[in-house]
């Protein structure tokens, strides 16, 4: 074991300060990666707040790692020394149930391994996240940058960035279907630009009017007024595919209502209660009303390498680590585009 430094959650109320923790000491196929970056996912924030009623404390976030290798174990095949390397949303998972075989490790039905708030397979201790000067994963679970890309800009890849993509992919999304995205925040940026990469014509919804030539900047063939219902009904049984990212208590369905037969609308966003769903409205047109989460680390492999291939990266605000309660409060009132990513190197100030 190693002594590492972070920043924790002590319980629902308090603010991050700063902590000490133990990391385990390499297995043969673990890599150890010295954080640069660590992006600022709202689940951070709901994890920390207890949000989802099921927080270990002392608590420390960061799902969205990017870093440099520092040591590696005997058998690693894929890193060395020096390289740089990515830790998303998960560190295992069982291998060997089915879902693990085909790739979604998320899925895992014995239950996949979060980078934080989960238990080490190997030690039985709490998982840390990166907030935190080092993180140790094995090799399967660590991911390879693309070189051509901002590094700090590549951090919020490894969640908000797969967890658009992945939909996208599942559902098909391309070249002559219209495809709409509810909301411009750090998941509806990324879908934006992946959608317009795959050659949709994309429509972003929005309650702000203001927020119209930011989207058409980042791909948005067309900017939709959530609140206008006069802006709804021009397009009824139009969409193919609408993806959802608010995390709040919405009215789904005025949204369920522009799919046309056929069409399908995911929720990413992850409100705090149930969405009230009307069956007539899927009904009435064969519609679906479905559910995603991130990829897999095949997957989320692929997304990265297409982010490389068509210089895609998340839009940022690069913080220290002594400002994230700050951030927290700012990320709640959507006052960030779109998404804090933390300068690791500032722990040590």
């Amino acid at each position: 074991m190693f002594l590492c430094h972070g920043y924790a959650s002590l319980s629902a109320t308090a603010p991050l300060e700063p902590f000490r923790f133990d990391r385990r000491d390499l297995g043969p196929t673990d890599v150890r990666i010295a954080i640069d970056y660590c992006g600022v996912c709202h689940s951070d924030l709901h994890v920390a707040r207890n949000d989802w009623q099921d927080t270990m404390y002392p608590f420390v976030p960061g799902h969205e790692i990017v870093g440099r290798v520092t040591e590696v174990g005997s058998g690693v095949s894929k890193f060395k020394v020096g390289d740089m390397a990515g830790v998303g949303t998960r560190v295992e998972s069982c291998r060997t149930c089915n879902s693990c075989r085909r790739g979604l490790e998320q899925f895992c039905e014995v239950g996949a391994i979060s980078t934080y708030n989960s238990f080490d397979k190997h030690t039985g201790a709490k998982t840390y996240g990166g907030y935190s000067e080092y993180i140790v994963v094995d090799e399967d679970f660590v991911l390879i940058l693309p070189a051509n890309l901002d590094p700090a800009a590549i951090a919020p890849l490894l969640c908000a960035g797969i967890t658009t993509y992945s939909p996208l992919m599942h559902w098909k999304v391309g070249s002559g279907q219209k495809v709409g995205i509810v909301g411009l925040g750090g998941l509806g940026h990324m879908a934006v630009k992946f959608a317009h990469a795959l050659g949709a014509h994309v429509a972003l919804f929005t309650t702000s009017p203001s927020k119209r030539e930011d989207a058409m900047r980042l791909g948005a063939d067309e900017v939709i007024v959530s609140n206008n219902p006069s802006e709804f009904i021009a397009h009824r049984d139009s969409f193919d595919f609408i993806l959802d990212t608010v995390a709040v208590d919405h009215d789904v369905n005025a949204y369920i209502e522009l799919l046309k037969l056929d069409g399908t609308m995911t929720q990413i966003g992850a409100p705090k209660g149930p969405l009230a769903v009307d069956a007539l409205k899927l009904m009435s047109r064969r519609r679906s009303f479905a559910g995603s989460q991130v990829g897999g680390i095949a997957e989320t492999q692929e997304m990265l390498d297409f982010c490389g291939k068509h210089s895609i990266a998340a839009d940022i605000e690069i913080i220290k680590i002594q400002e994230i309660e700050h951030a927290f409060s700012r990320m709640l009132k959507s006052d960030v585009k779109y998404r804090f990513v933390i300068d690791m190197a500032s722990l040590k100030e």
